[in-house]
């Protein structure tokens, strides 16, 4: 594992598109393999084994730490040698530095969507969005002269990056991403269904993070409730840059669509 691993790392670290190319490919097919699981019975001919690919679901990622495999996989995650969100980042950030075009745009695309994967395989990857430095490489995607698909892309990628991890919201709060993000959904420019990904991003930041029923403490309160904010207090941030705020949490109240 440490071998593929590392194959990947050194062709994802290399500034040529096809060796970049390359190594999230080898990266593709090592995360479907960890996360796909062929049922035992499959029959051996290839139609057959078609057929049961199509009819047998793939196990569930939630049933996988039982699996030597998985839960190795896991302890590599949890150190930075073997980290795979962050080799990604950095080459995001590579990327970013490369000419604006369609083959380095189905990179970033490519790289984002392993980042996506990884997160929700492996939660605590999303402390290293914690880091300015990594956040920044998000807002930098969401620049106007990026592509649709790219900016579409990298909203849901922050999505994985602050579901449950307050202090990542707050340095997306403190490095203007609420600014960056309304002034792309007020641009003219700015592709419909941008747009709406926007606007989607908007209710999930919405969402209240305050513990439903918790109790103060004796001697006051923690830290990691201190950075919980409620929505009325992320509504008046984003009332400072973008209009109708009201409208939306009203909206997100009533129909709630993250099951609040």
């Amino acid at each position: 594992m440490e071998s593929l691993l590392s194959s990947s790392f050194d062709l994802l670290s290399s500034y040529d598109t096809p060796c970049i190319k390359k190594g999230l490919r080898y990266l593709e097919g090592f995360l479907a393999k960890m996360c796909l699981q062929t049922a035992p019975s499959a029959p051996k001919n290839n139609g057959a084994r078609r057929d049961s690919l199509i009819q047998m679901p793939a196990a569930p990622v939630a049933s996988r730490p039982r699996d030597a495999a998985f839960r190795e996989f896991l302890r590599l995650q949890n150190g930075f040698e073997w980290n795979i969100t962050i080799r990604l980042i950095a080459c995001l950030e590579r990327l970013l530095g490369k000419e604006n075009n369609e083959q380095n745009n189905r990179l970033i695309l490519a790289s984002l969507d392993l980042i996506q994967g990884m997160l929700l395989l492996h939660p605590p990857s999303r402390k290293l969005f914690a880091r300015e430095i990594h956040m920044n490489v998000m807002l930098d995607l969401l620049d106007a002269g990026n592509t649709a698909d790219v900016q579409s892309a990298t909203l849901l990628t922050l999505v994985c990056a602050l579901i449950d991890h307050p202090a990542n919201t707050r340095v997306f709060e403190a490095l203007d991403g609420l600014a960056t993000i309304t002034s792309l959904f007020k641009r003219r420019d700015t592709p419909r269904e941008v747009k709406l990904k926007i606007l989607e991003f908007l209710y999930f930041y919405l969402m209240d993070e305050t513990p439903k029923a918790c109790p103060a403490p004796e001697g006051g309160v923690p830290a990691k409730i201190k950075q919980n904010k409620t929505t009325e207090e992320k509504q008046a941030m984003l009332a400072e840059y973008m209009a109708n705020v009201d409208n939306l949490v009203a909206d997100l109240k009533e129909s709630q669509p993250f099951g609040m």
